[in-house]
């Protein structure tokens, strides 16, 4: 099982990770860190404020990998570390050449870190002496020395098996691994979002209890009502005066009691129907926002990729991300990767020009490339621009020309609008030359298919010899769907708004037919029409309506006219999965439920589309927990573990639990003194080199507090000086220890000696 980064959080139980797994997720992490930080340097030499979470990120990834054997990880890291501290010394200068070989060495960790287990020995002997050549190299950088020139042997690793090219960087750190089936893989929930989640829960659950009240009520309404009837049948049958009168008086009576629960039960209804609906929606929203994720989370390895590929292109590129926090769907970020890395190396290779050709046109010699996420109007709205050459107009329609797109009288005629449109065409490139970074005639028309199978589009905006600007319209969530409802067939269905070109009554009698299929001229243009109950393979017949309603559809092919029974009307639909043992069913991508709970099926744009097209042409269509609640303990021990190593942390979790202690874990001394105010603990287990408030700091505090004094700290640490363990000790610890303890059993012995065993 792979773990994705960003879902393992604090307190969470993880016994069901390997330490492979958990390791795997720090080095994401930690390489992340490692990479963005050096990116910066880079830009600004001087900020040696970034070196202290770069040595913090080197070295916890060292140790993480001693924990799990992973020798050559250690030494790659140590070096790291190493050159991390000079630099803080002054005794190095972290420049472009030093910056390329220190992050060839964070790749290299990565892809050691994501080498499979089975895999392990062969491929980490191949590697070994790219290894031992990248540690050399960092050693003599280290002492100051301009970097020496790349001698790595070539690792004797198996082929790669073939596969269509990605649209991948240049030089791009290793990505987490991706192998988890859709069924078991791990949403990241922030903690804020979580506990709002489990208020509206507990919030619905007490508003559907107090419905019981209502329902009791309404019970008394039945036996009252009743209890009436019953007395208008004695009223029937009673022929003396006297005796009506009491009948009738009791029926008097009867009523007003009815008529006071009827207006109690009302009132009280309504209310309830009300606060449940407000509390629905808004747990509804919650959920929905657990599914977000900030743009930042898809953009993590562009600017890694912008810069070498601009190194490589010798061009000097200042590029910006904007917009990081906008939240996006994470169904819809993890397929922005391939659209949006092709934009960016298309205005790296054709827009921005070289430094000597942008100051001979008054531009300064360092171009800007930015990319900016925003929502407007319910959709996500991403843009690229450059301020490069833009394109040539004149030059392209040439190209248009000289491809044989358009004969050269009609492409005379073309506005800039429609010239444009042709550079998203499969094939079309306005390269003069080929390269392996583009002008293949690959790319562009990917952007356009991928931006519309999520449900959007894309368009361009030039300007000539300034700059050229991408911009991506795409739904911000794939959960909710504004749709068209229509009926076929006494069948609701529905369509995504964003796939729909217009909506049209077509009246019969001005139809026309083309080989043997009807269509019709909208907006000057012939749309064919179809039967929806054909194309659904729904019952078929005559339409005796005086108009037909039609939905028109365009793809690349043209434009499509659907003809339903009748319009619906417009709805948001929350969009439900269907069943995976259905498998793909043809022209359906989801379902739905309407207002009053009846299903709806959520139609797939594309699919239909392709459906319709086969039967223009003459095609043949296609066929139609854990149950109870746990026994009552005996109050077990509880021991908060502190350390910013996913995979340390992880280690003494496991080790303290096999022991029978109950374990907390925080990430760093603040998040631990924080914890440790709000709920007891028979003992603290904390590291020492932490981000935000260090061990000692955590043990002073500790100390320091008239409640908290009397609690037990053992610190664990790499460091072994007299002096570390001296400092430790003298501020509060009652023991210290060495990292090394947890491959025997001198850990738990001494939890243990200082708070006896797991059970009080």
């Amino acid at each position: 099982m792979s773990v994705p980064m960003g879902v393992l959080v604090s307190g969470q139980d993880l016994s069901g990770f390997s330490m492979m797994d958990l390791f795997r997720t720090e080095a994401e992490a930690q390489t992340a860190i490692l990479t963005e930080g050096l990116l910066a340097l880079e830009r600004e030499p001087s900020a040696t404020e970034r070196l202290e979470p770069l040595m913090r990120a080197a070295h916890s990834l060292k140790g993480a990998a001693r924990i799990v054997g992973l020798d050559q990880v250690v030494v790659l890291a140590h070096a790291l570390e190493d050159c991390f501290v000079a630099a803080q010394h002054g005794a190095l200068t972290i420049g472009s050449e030093q910056a390329d070989l220190l992050l060839k060495a964070v790749d290299l960790l990565a892809r050691l870190a994501n080498i499979p287990e089975a895999d392990a020995p062969s491929r980490l002997m191949a590697l070994q002496g790219q290894i031992d050549e990248t540690v050399r190299r960092l050693g003599e950088v280290k002492s100051g020395s301009p970097p020496p020139p790349a001698t790595e042997p070539k690792a004797m690793e198996p082929p790669p098996a073939v596969k269509p090219p990605e649209p991948a960087a240049a030089v791009k750190p290793a990505a987490s691994p991706r192998d988890i089936s859709d069924a078991d893989r791990a949403v990241r929930v922030t903690a804020e979002n979580l506990t709002r989640m489990m208020g509206l829960a507990g919030e619905t659950l007490v508003q559907s209890r107090r419905m019981e009240s209502v329902a009791q009520r309404v019970g008394q309404l039945a036996r009252h009502h009743a209890e009436l009837s019953r007395l208008i049948e004695r009223a029937g049958s009673v022929e003396e005066l006297p005796s009506l009168s009491d009948v009738l008086s009791d029926l008097q009576q009867r009523v007003t009691q009815a008529e006071g629960l009827v207006t109690v039960s009302a009132t009280e209804l309504d209310e309830q129907a009300r606060q449940s609906l407000d509390a629905s929606e808004r747990l509804y929203r919650s959920v929905i926002g657990s599914r977000m994720r900030p743009f930042a989370d898809g953009t993590q390895g562009f600017a890694r990729m912008v810069r070498d590929l601009a190194r490589e292109l010798g061009k000097k590129v200042r590029f910006e991300i904007l917009g990081k926090s906008t939240e996006v769907d994470r169904d819809v970020l993890e397929k922005l990767e391939a659209p949006l890395t092709h934009l960016l190396r298309n205005s790296l290779d054709h827009g921005l020009e070289l430094p000597e050709e942008r100051v001979a046109c008054g531009k300064n010699p360092e171009g800007a490339l930015r990319l900016e996420a925003t929502h407007r109007a319910g959709q996500l709205y991403l843009t690229v621009s450059d301020d490069g050459r833009g394109i040539d107009v004149e030059r392209l329609r040439q190209k248009v020309v000289s491809q044989g797109l358009e004969v050269e009288d009609v492409a005379k005629r073309l506005t800039e609008t429609e010239l444009l449109e042709f550079i998203f065409l499969p094939g079309f490139s306005t390269a003069e030359r080929l390269s392996e970074i583009s002008g293949r005639g690959v790319g562009l028309d990917v952007v356009r298919a991928l931006t519309r199978e999520l449900g959007g589009g894309v368009q361009v905006e030039n300007h000539a010899g300034r700059g050229l600007t991408f911009h991506l319209r795409l739904p911000v969530t794939h959960s909710v769907l504004r749709t068209l409802l229509f009926e076929v067939a006494n069948e609701p269905f529905a369509l995504p708004l964003n796939r729909i070109r217009r909506l049209a009554m077509v009246d019969p009698h001005g139809c026309q037919t083309l080989e043997g299929r009807p269509y019709v001229v909208l907006d000057e243009g012939n749309v064919g029409l179809v039967d929806a109950r054909e194309v659904l393979e729904l019952t078929a017949g005559a339409r005796a309506a005086a108009e037909w309603a039609a939905v028109i559809l365009e793809d690349r092919d043209g434009c499509y006219g659907l003809v339903v029974d009748r319009f619906l009307g417009e709805s948001e639909l929350v969009v439900r999965p269907m069943d995976p043992r259905l498998g793909k069913v043809a022209d359906v991508s989801a379902v739905s439920t309407l207002g009053d709970g009846s299903p709806v099926l959520i139609l797939d744009a594309e699919d239909l589309s392709r459906s319709i097209s086969k039967l223009l042409s003459g095609g043949a269509l296609r066929k139609v927990g854990r149950a109870g609640a746990e026994s009552a303990k005996s109050r077990r021990k509880r021991i908060l573990v502190v350390d910013d190593s996913i995979t340390v942390r992880e280690l003494e979790r496991k080790l303290l639990r096999n022991s029978g202690y109950e374990v907390e874990t925080c990430v760093d001394g603040t998040e631990a003194w924080n914890a440790v105010r709000v709920a007891p603990f028979d003992l603290i287990v904390s590291d020492v080199d932490m981000p935000r408030m260090d061990g000692i700091e955590l043990v002073r505090r500790i100390k320091q507090d008239a409640r908290l004094s009397a609690t037990p700290v053992i610190i664990v640490s790499y460091k072994d000086r007299d002096e570390d363990r001296m400092r430790g000790l003298e501020a509060g610890a009652t023991h210290y220890l060495t990292k090394s303890s947890f491959h025997d059993e001198s850990f738990v012995r001494a939890v243990k000696d200082l708070i006896g065993e797991a059970e009080s």
